[in-house]
């Protein structure tokens, strides 16, 4: 921004940004987390994950939310694979501030993820978010390396102890997969050849049993070793670019929600999966559980100093159609997560028609998204670059 620029070349949600300080609030934390440094300050930038903590700080800060969607430049309602499209951009002219990705089957070294999208596709597509001031955020939906079944096949087996125990061949098969997905990653270069930050939301919905990493299908010390080496995959690979969520399922109360709590040290984001289902039916239910879920997170991300967001949610199919204003407006009104993530918009080409997520041209909830888009809470991408 030159010294010309004045307030008024900026849309207004960005007057919150603007009148900001400089440098976020310090923020604490131990181990080897992005958060076990200040979010401001010279250091704050020495690698992409604190410049990116940095960004996220900035946005809680001023009570704005980055709204993201999954896989949104590769496939949409009515398309597939096409280049330079998006059913967000063209309902409302903008493309998300995050973009969110997932890393399953490139621990089989497969071309294509467990949605169809290519690898190398989805790398470019990083690359041009990261380039137009946006964010990526990704989740991993591994194989079971017990079984060679997909990761919604929990068996009885407990195959997180065995993933974790050195000797076993589960646990021979994790280290493979892990180095894997952290060399990919560490792919992800901008032009000038410097790593993208990401935010990477491993064994996520542990609090539900449909994974085999789910808590119900291992032990607590079990899973937490899972965390524990996970990271320490990622650290001898030197990823710097890295910011790591936890991000339980639907709990009932803050002590369900921290019962699988890696440790402050491995953890920079305090998330929550909360969907909206059952239509206006489950408005109610949906309310209720974002408090006592999201709203734990944000209670411990105030308490721990980490950044709180909701990282995943929506209606499946919209039955709601003014779902943007009358629900997840409200949600962030009244907690301002930094950012919040909807799941994607799927087609026939994926055996998924009806399973969407944001409106598309046509849909009856376009006027209620350019309603949110407008917002000045709501944070898309041509906003983001003013958060640096």
């Amino acid at each position: 921004m030159t010294v010309e620029t004045t307030l008024t070349d900026y849309p207004m949600k960005l007057f919150h940004i603007l009148a900001a300080t400089l440098a976020a609030t310090a923020i604490t934390g131990c181990g080897g987390s992005a958060t076990n440094n200040s979010a401001g300050g010279a250091d704050s930038v020495a690698t992409p994950a604190k410049g990116l903590l940095q960004r996220l700080q900035k946005v809680q800060d001023s009570g704005l939310t980055i709204y993201g969607h999954d896989d949104d430049p590769v496939y949409g309602v009515e398309w597939f694979g096409d280049e330079g499209r998006s059913d967000v951009l063209e309902t409302v002219g903008d493309y998300p501030g995050m973009m969110h990705w997932d890393l399953g089957l490139i621990e089989v070294s497969s071309p294509l993820n467990l949605d169809s999208v290519s690898f190398d596709r989805m790398a470019r597509e990083m690359v041009l978010q990261d380039k137009r001031g946006g964010i990526n955020a990704i989740s991993w939906h591994p194989l079971n390396p017990h079984t060679g079944k997909d990761a919604w096949q929990p068996v009885d087996t407990d195959v997180v102890a065995l993933a974790v125990t050195p000797g076993t061949a589960e646990n021979d098969t994790l280290n493979v997969w892990l180095g894997r997905a952290a060399d990919y990653l560490a792919s992800i270069k901008d032009e000038e050849g410097n790593p993208v930050p990401l935010i990477f939301r491993p064994w996520h919905e542990m609090s539900g049993g449909w994974f085999w990493w789910g808590g119900p299908n291992t032990t607590v010390e079990s899973y937490r070793k899972l965390w524990e080496i996970t990271r320490e995959a990622f650290d001898a690979k030197g990823l710097d670019n890295i910011l790591y969520a936890y991000s339980p399922d639907v709990v009932g109360s803050r002590e369900e929600y921290m019962t699988w709590y890696p440790g402050d040290g491995y953890v920079d984001i305090m998330g929550a999966d909360v969907y909206h289902r059952d239509g206006a039916d489950g408005t109610a239910r949906w309310f209720d559980a974002i408090d006592s879920t999201y709203g734990a997170a944000v209670a411990v991300a105030a308490e721990k100093g980490k950044i709180a967001a909701l990282t995943e949610t929506g209606c499946e199919g919209m039955p709601v159609e003014d779902w943007y204003t009358s629900c997840l407006l409200p949600v962030i009104r009244k907690y301002h997560p930094a950012y919040v993530t909807v799941w994607r918009n799927g087609n026939a080409v994926l055996h998924r028609p009806g399973h969407f997520y944001a409106p598309y041209p046509g849909h009856p909830g376009v006027e209620s998204f350019k309603e949110f888009h407008a917002d000045s809470l709501t944070v898309f991408a041509k906003d983001m670059a003013a958060i640096r």
